[in-house]
């Protein structure tokens, strides 16, 4: 059976390249998107189905979901990939109405969405949800000179991924029946750093298609990069 993924955010960037390898390898994929027409266009491009979802409100996932149920039936996979970086400012700078922004797009949108798609991952044989967190998230990461996420400043950034890596794991041990894992694409050149990242977007997807990929025994609750497991 031809598995079916649902990919936030995907567009462009890492969400982008998830759908174009995955599409490859024979995947049914469905790129969602906030934006209509950017979403329509690299659809287009892919030669895939576009669901415009914005994932920070409670009626348009709700449609997402919907549209998917009328149309595919289920999904496999759920790839909540959107996410953003925030304000940029200084912490003493920041305010309430930053960190909300950060953290329901970031976080809340992952249980926003897992809840609206759950009754189409329940019609999947093997269903599976992977959460894009990041290596920023990480305490040990972040606290290792010899890694570049130690030499970056990003209060709100960081703590709604290491937000997301919990959530995964607490989801995985909820839902055992559906295998939810979290990936760090690592350090990428994507519009989020201004393409500062040393890898290319096509290195950074590596551990989401490896996740998207694997068989269905592989596991649960896994935090993973493209070299493997990643500490905490």
């Amino acid at each position: 059976m031809t598995a079916i993924t649902f990919i936030t955010g995907a567009n462009k960037g890492l969400g982008y390249e998830t759908a174009r390898r995955l599409t490859e390898l024979g995947h049914i994929v469905i790129v969602g998107a906030r934006d209509q027409q950017r979403g329509e266009i690299a659809a287009g491009e892919l030669g895939v189905r576009f669901v415009q979802i914005d994932v920070v409100d409670d009626a348009s996932v709700a449609r997402a979901a919907a549209d998917i149920e009328a149309h595919e039936g289920r999904i496999d996979t759920l790839i909540n990939n959107a996410g953003i970086i925030g304000r940029r400012a200084a912490a003493e700078d920041l305010t309430g109405d930053d960190a909300a922004l950060v953290f329901n797009t970031n976080v809340v949108s992952i249980v926003r969405v897992t809840h609206a798609f759950l009754r189409l991952l329940g019609k999947s044989d093997s269903p599976a949800v992977i959460n894009v967190s990041s290596g920023m998230g990480s305490f040990a990461r972040t606290h290792d000179p010899e890694r570049v996420e130690s030499t970056i400043v990003g209060p709100l950034y960081t703590a709604s991924k290491a937000a997301v890596t919990m959530l995964t794991m607490q989801y995985a041990k909820a839902l055992p029946g559906i295998r939810f894992n979290a990936a760090d694409p690592g350090y990428t050149a994507t519009d989020l750093n201004a393409h500062r990242g040393p890898q290319t977007v096509s290195e950074g997807t590596d551990a989401i298609v490896a996740l998207a990929t694997e068989a269905a025994e592989a596991g649960t609750g896994r935090y993973v990069d493209r070299s493997g497991a990643v500490p905490w």
